[in-house]
């Protein structure tokens, strides 16, 4: 993600790091306000179908009672999860042990 400074330089975000927290809350408050705004108009179309189509007003008014539980479980999902960062443990090269055929004892050496 590309972003620019005052300035005009352009400042580029980590690939691996999470997004802020204001911007996570930023995020939610924003999905939840939408599904407000929806289940508002829900409720007016509610009001305004109930005695002209009334199947439709009732799948409104459905609409309209389970979207607040909806936007509250995802508002309040979590943030994203950490991303899988590549590892920096280098393990030791294995070394081959010593047999016991490759000694010598000191009295076969004559």
């Amino acid at each position: 993600m590309e972003r620019t400074k005052r300035n005009g330089s352009e400042v580029f975000r980590i690939t691996g790091a999470r997004m802020s927290l204001a911007e996570d809350v930023r995020g939610r408050q924003r999905r939840y306000v939408i599904s407000m705004l929806i289940r508002t108009l829900s409720v007016i179309a509610t009001i305004v179908l109930w005695n002209v189509q009334r199947p439709v007003a009732v799948v409104t008014l459905v609409a309209g009672a389970l979207l607040p539980y909806i936007a509250v479980v995802i508002a309040n999902a979590g943030r994203e999860s950490t991303p899988s960062l590549p590892s920096h443990f280098v393990p030791a090269p294995v070394r081959p042990a010593v047999g016991d055929g490759n000694l010598k004892k000191s009295s076969d050496q004559s």
